[in-house]
């Protein structure tokens, strides 16, 4: 827990760089770029974070990276601190929160929509605009099908979850028979 709280804390720091100097979305693009760019590498995430190895090597070593991928000075200066503070082990983390909250300053939140069948395009953008409504924010659906479902959907917006499947309807049933109840 006291990760995310790290995470979150960095990540909340960039935001208030990029709401100053405007430039919060070229931040995201950037940060999502380095950390996409690290992840595909896992040998050279692994020597960066390795404490085991030479400071100045592993510091001279995400030099190399940031100066190949060339981000803002903004973002080489944020992933340094990470390092230089210990924290670049948390780079994903602190790209994770980082979406999130530039998504928040845009007014987007992101949901996924499972269904048990194909669903056509209108069904989508009914259940799209549905969720506007609830949200008050633009939506950006992931779609994604599930045969275990039986039935229905199963939509996730952050921690909000509408669970209208019936397999967890048959879940529930049975629950409540075992406890006695009547259905």
């Amino acid at each position: 827990m006291k990760n995310l709280s790290i995470a979150r804390r960095y990540a909340k720091a960039l935001l208030l760089i990029g709401k100053e100097d405007g430039n919060a979305q070229l931040y995201r693009d950037e940060l999502n770029g380095v950390t996409q760019a690290i992840d595909a590498q896992p040998d050279l995430k692994q020597t960066i974070n390795n404490p085991l190895y030479d400071t100045a090597g592993r510091r001279g070593l995400l030099m190399a990276v940031i100066e190949k991928l060339n981000p803002s000075k903004e973002l080489q200066q944020f992933l340094l601190l990470l390092f230089d503070k210990g924290r670049f082990g948390f780079l994903d983390e602190v790209n994770d929160f980082y979406q999130k909250l530039a998504d928040d300053l845009k007014g987007i939140a992101r949901a996924s929509l499972v269904s048990a069948t194909v669903l056509s395009s209108e069904a989508v953008d009914k259940i799209r605009e549905a969720l506007v409504k609830r949200t008050g924010k633009d939506i950006i659906l992931d779609v994604q099908q599930d045969p275990e479902l039986i039935g229905g959907i199963v939509t996730k917006i952050g921690d909000l979850v509408l669970d209208g499947s019936i397999k967890t309807q048959l879940v529930n049933m049975r629950e409540s028979l075992k406890r006695g109840e009547s259905v």
